[in-house]
C-alpha cells in the first residue's frame, strides 16, 4: 500500500447548509466509489470552501456520514477575482494499491471546469 492524494470539487447552488451537506456527501461518495476506497483507507481529508460559503463546515457533513475517526480540516479557498463561486474542494490522503497515475480525481458539475484534464466521467460498471 502507498499513500495517495485524491482531489475533487463540486459547486453548490447557494450557501445553504443542506445543499453543502448533500454536495459534500455526493463528492465524498464519488471519490470513494471511483477509487474503490473504504473508510479504513482514509488517512485525512482537507476541505476548502470559497468565501461565499459560510453557513456550515463541509467537514461537519463528513462527520454526519460517519467519518468520526478520520482527521478532517476545513479552510478557506483564496478569493481570486473571477474564480468559480460556491465551490467545495477536497484533498483526501488515502492508503491505496493504485499507482499515482491511476487515481481518479472527481470534479462534479460546474466544478469540472476547474480541472478539465482530470474531469473524466465515472467509469462504466
Amino acid at each position: 500500500m502507498a499513500v495517495r492524494a485524491v482531489r475533487g470539487a463540486t459547486q453548490v447552488a447557494s450557501d445553504d447548509p443542506a445543499l453543502i451537506e448533500q454536495a459534500t456527501g455526493e463528492l465524498l461518495g464519488e471519490i470513494m466509489q471511483r477509487n474503490e476506497l473504504s473508510e479504513a483507507d482514509l488517512i485525512s481529508i482537507v476541505f476548502t470552501a470559497t468565501d461565499d460559503l459560510r453557513s456550515t463546515f463541509p467537514a461537519a457533513a463528513a462527520r454526519k456520514l460517519g467519518l468520526t475517526d478520520v482527521p478532517l480540516l476545513c479552510t478557506a479557498e483564496i478569493a481570486v477575482p473571477g474564480s468559480l463561486n460556491r465551490v467545495i474542494r477536497i484533498l483526501a490522503h488515502v492508503h491505496s494499491t493504485q499507482p499515482r497515475d491511476a487515481v481518479h480525481h472527481v470534479y462534479l458539475g460546474a466544478a469540472a471546469a476547474l480541472r478539465p484534464d482530470l474531469s473524466a466521467p465515472a467509469p462504466a460498471n
